[in-house]
């Protein structure tokens, strides 16, 4: 089970990096990318898997707070929706307004929230 969790994890943190990374790299250009929409989509799925799996392991090294959770989940969410509604408008060739602003601040703000609470 460690093996498959630390995979999650894994994967977890490289939907952080391709969201935080494409925000930065295509901030001046103002288009939602397609590793920003996937990286939420995996910080997503994977966040929630590794929440099951560490409910369901009754150890001290996999405790949950499900108040953090909560809140990093709206946070996610955030991110998700930013980037879906603004990886649209983008393909319809509209424009994106501040959403690639929002939810690369906001997986940002989740990082933080996951490495200061």
């Amino acid at each position: 089970m460690d093996l498959v969790y630390n995979l999650l994890v894994a994967l977890h943190l490289l939907g952080m990096a391709a969201v935080v990374g494409g925000w930065i790299a295509v901030r001046s250009g103002r288009t939602v990318i397609a590793p920003i929409v996937w990286g939420a989509r995996a910080q997503l799925v994977t966040g929630l898997a590794l929440v099951g799996i560490a409910s369901a392991i009754k150890d001290d090294d996999h405790t949950v707070n499900n108040t953090k959770i909560a809140v990093k989940l709206v946070i996610a969410l955030v991110v998700l929706v930013a980037a879906e509604i603004g990886a649209a408008r983008g393909r319809k060739g509209q424009d994106t307004g501040n959403l690639l602003d929002i939810a690369g601040g906001a997986a940002v703000a989740n990082v933080l929230v996951a490495a200061l609470w």
